[in-house]
């Protein structure tokens, strides 16, 4: 019995190694030709956490990356509106949110998991069926067989197409850029996020550790014309923001538009399902695209202890659907409330920001940190 696992990013990553504690074989296949550092930071937050402490490896996430206790929301010169307080969270679990450069995440995940386990410049391009599971064809001409298949591959799924309804992607007419610069920020926000509301566009940062500075500017698609040069767009926001945008090489920047996943009905079917983007791709507003992933292997690992992995297979979506397409249906809420255009509205919002409770943010915040298993 073995299982294929589309994808070698960090939902199929946690995906093998929920396998590998269950003793079931399996093998990574990997379109890129090679494990290549990519990517800018993240957040890993309590309900990751809580995953990757099961797995054993929270020591290394937590000596790589950086403690944030604190989520802020604020006007464009940082002036508060809203604050989000982990401490709470982090006295209740031992654990904390950590904000981490993805390249350091992946090289702990693909340590844990192994690399011999993963197969490199395999790009899906057909499923069949064959005898007891599945054929597997790749764009390099090669075909292999394999029981069980996850596709863990992305917004953009070989797998959700082949299997699936192909899903519908929602494209939130925002482009994103994300850079890491090397920048000795303030003490003062060394544990912290803060992410700035403008006009149509807002920018968030957060440390990384000692010496980078990950940071991320969101403008509407009409606004955002000149892509090239975004210094312009950080006139309104403090100094601080193009000061990040500067000390970042352009070559280094990651421009990309923003899409979601519609939610679909259907992640499984008989010996297949699928993990993370490729179920519920979501716009990156509540910093939980690959928390999500991270928490469908752990549920999936968790039934793995008590059903086979067929029935895992079949119960795991029941499990984190209701969850999963939440997390997607507010994230794009937010996006838009986020981008506010209109004065009266962008003033309306702000007035209720600073009203709303902070008991209200923290019954909100449980609810994404909890982990169900039913």
């Amino acid at each position: 019995m073995e299982v294929a696992i589309i994808g070698a990013g960090i939902g199929g990553l946690t995906t093998a190694l929920a396998l590998q504690k269950a003793h079931i074989p399996f093998r990574i296949y990997e379109g890129a030709p090679g494990l290549e550092p990519v990517g800018a930071g993240i957040i890993i937050a309590h309900n990751a956490m809580q995953a990757l402490k099961a797995w054993g490896i929270t020591d290394q996430i937590v000596g790589l990356g950086n403690r944030i206790s604190v989520m802020n929301l604020t006007r464009p010169d940082l002036s508060n509106l809203s604050t989000n307080d982990l401490r709470k969270f982090e006295q209740k679990s031992g654990l904390h949110n950590i904000a981490i450069h993805r390249a350091d995440l992946h090289r702990v995940l693909v340590d844990a998991v192994g690399a011999d386990h993963i197969v490199l410049n395999k790009r899906l391009k057909t499923v069949g069926e064959a005898e007891d599971g599945f054929q597997l064809s790749f764009e390099d001409g090669t075909i292999s067989q394999t029981n069980y298949l996850i596709g863990a591959d992305g917004l953009r799924s070989r797998v959700r197409s082949a299997l699936f309804e192909n899903g519908q992607l929602r494209d939130a007419g925002q482009n994103c850029w994300r850079g890491v610069a090397h920048y000795e920020l303030p003490d003062r926000y060394h544990h912290e996020l803060n992410e700035a509301w403008g006009k149509g566009k807002r920018f968030g940062f957060v440390p990384l550790n000692d010496r980078q500075v990950y940071w991320y500017l969101l403008i509407d698609n009409d606004l955002a014309e000149a892509k090239s040069d975004v210094l312009p767009f950080l006139r309104d926001f403090h100094p601080l923001a193009a000061q990040l945008v500067e000390a970042t090489p352009t070559s280094k920047w990651i421009i990309s538009p923003i899409f979601d996943l519609k939610p679909m009905g259907k992640w499984s079917t008989g010996r297949a399902c699928l993990i993370g983007d490729a179920a519920h791709a979501t716009t990156p507003n509540l910093g939980q695209g690959a928390c999500q992933a991270i928490e469908d292997a752990y549920v999936l690992g968790e039934l793995l202890k008590r059903c086979s992995l067929e029935d895992a297979i079949r119960k795991y979506p029941s499990i984190r659907m209701a969850k999963a397409n939440h997390i997607v249906d507010t994230s794009w809420r937010i996006g838009k409330v986020a981008h506010a255009r209109n004065r009266f509205t962008i003033g309306l919002r702000n007035l209720i920001m600073k009203a709303t409770p902070e008991w209200v943010n923290h019954k909100q915040l449980e609810k994404i940190f909890s982990i169900e298993i039913v």
